[in-house]
């Protein structure tokens, strides 16, 4: 039985704190599920960590589907929430139905992501209210960037910091279960999970948040290309699996791999008949 939007609303209302983690695989998803991770974000962020984009401006519908296929066949027990990618709720609130509907209906998962606080707050309600549970993501908002000038720190003035407060309690107001605050300075961070009934989960933004996610090839040490500065590398996958490569190869031009432990035999009188040939 999978986690569901009730058990994590609860879980803030009991003071439990919330982990999420991205996947974008299955074989990842199946060790994040084991772990008993109750939140998998399918995130966008597999442009970059994944296939190699700049930014997550350029991934799409089709991308998102088949990875959140694939995490959804590789976890039984996580709620799986799949990231809306760069202009697909943004025309129309009839489109950003049709593309949530997508995300449960072909891709499996149990709710969608969506980028903006009070300027989304509409289609958030409309997707709500068709039995789509949605999340929130506040503060810095990667689909943006181009409009924000990079990947700074949001909510550092009174005004911005007001602006964010607004949106997240919009975000509640329209049926979000749950809202990401990126990149949001720690104590207003914590004003906001303070202010609001739906869990806050946090990337950037401090302990006082009800909720972390991380990057999983970040937390794991496999991207190597820039580690962010919310990002705590808990292992260094990138160079176990160098140093295996390079033990492989050195095997393999020595002639030691593979062995008669790696192959397979059988009676070689089978083969008297084709020495000849």
């Amino acid at each position: 039985m999978r986690v569901n939007i009730h058990q994590i609303r609860e879980m803030k209302r009991k003071g439990e704190k919330i982990a999420m983690l991205t996947a974008y695989d299955y074989s990842t998803a199946r060790i994040v599920d084991a772990a008993d991770i109750p939140l998998i974000l399918v995130g966008d962020s597999l442009g970059v960590v994944v296939l190699g984009y700049e930014s997550t401006i350029p991934v799409t519908m089709t991308e998102m589907l088949h990875h959140t296929r694939a995490v959804v066949r590789g976890s039984q027990q996580a709620l799986v929430i799949g990231d809306m990618p760069f202009m697909t709720y943004n025309t129309s609130q009839e489109e950003a139905l049709r593309n949530a509907a997508r995300f449960i209906q072909e891709g499996g998962a149990q709710a969608v992501k969506l980028e903006g606080g009070v300027n989304i707050a509409g289609t958030v309600r409309r997707i709500v209210d068709c039995g789509m549970p949605v999340m929130g993501h506040i503060g810095l908002t990667p689909q943006s960037i181009n409009q924000l000038g990079g990947y700074k720190i949001q909510g550092k003035t009174p005004q911005t910091a007001a602006k964010l407060l607004d949106d997240a309690r919009a975000l509640e107001q329209a049926g979000a279960f749950a809202v990401v605050l990126e990149t949001v300075p720690s104590p207003l961070a914590a004003l906001i999970s303070r202010k609001i009934s739906i869990p806050t989960i946090g990337i950037g933004a401090g302990a006082g948040c009800d909720g972390q996610v991380q990057v999983i090839n970040d937390l794991l040490g496999l991207f190597t290309d820039f580690v962010p500065k919310h990002a705590k590398q808990y292992a260094r996958l990138h160079d176990i699996m160098l140093n295996a490569l390079t033990a492989y190869l050195a095997e393999v031009r020595a002639g030691k791999f593979p062995t008669e432990a790696h192959s397979f035999t059988m009676d070689e009188s089978m083969l008297a008949g084709l020495t000849g040939r």
